[in-house]
């Protein structure tokens, strides 16, 4: 039988050393590769749903102007559309800012959408029924978008949360992100008076 000096096991064991270094290094770079892809592709949904938001604000000018030549002593909620519109396009700095922005802008265009109730020749209108058919269609990208978004989040921050990813994660920077979720006052149903 042949015996192992201690320079033949002080190789092995160096070998075995450096073969889990090896392991971890590729863990590691895998695991941080992962966070900034991740990362980056939270960032391309957020994009993509301030995009969608800025479609349903460029149709609002529109829809005001349309329901002004009915209702023009309505002039309050115009003023209140307007302004939860600038807040909207003034609300890029994170996703519970754009929140807020955007749950003003639903509750302001709800009661403006509220007014045409009042004018029938109103909602007969062409115009009317068409830009109305296109907030609608907005608001359904701004749904589907909104949840890709907080998908992509939910992925992100489990994964920054998970050991040992969390250690690794933390040591390079990789923050937990923010969803975009409703307002509070989003779940009352808006009250329109006149």
């Amino acid at each position: 039988m042949k015996k192992w000096g201690v320079a033949t096991i002080g190789c092995a064991a160096l070998g075995v050393i450096g073969l889990i270094a090896i392991v971890a290094g590729l863990w590691a770079m895998s695991a941080y590769n992962g966070l900034v892809a991740t990362n980056e592709s939270i960032d391309g949904a957020w994009a993509q749903v301030e995009n969608v938001l800025q479609r349903r604000a460029d149709l609002i000018p529109n829809l005001v102007e349309t329901v002004k030549g009915y209702a023009a002593h309505e002039k309050e909620i115009f003023d209140e559309v307007a302004q939860a519109r600038s807040r909207l396009m003034g609300a890029a700095g994170s996703p519970a800012e754009a929140a807020r922005a955007n749950a003003g802008l639903g509750s302001a265009l709800s009661r403006l959408l509220a007014i045409a109730e009042n004018y029938p020749d109103l909602k007969a209108n062409q115009n009317f029924i068409r830009l109305q058919d296109e907030l609608a269609g907005s608001e359904n990208r701004i749904a589907n978008e909104r949840r890709k978004y907080n998908e992509m989040v939910l992925s992100y921050n489990t994964t920054l949360k998970r050991f040992p990813t969390n250690f690794l994660g933390r040591s390079f920077g990789f923050e937990e992100r923010d969803y975009f979720e409703a307002e509070e006052s989003a779940r009352e149903v808006p009250k329109v008076e006149f």
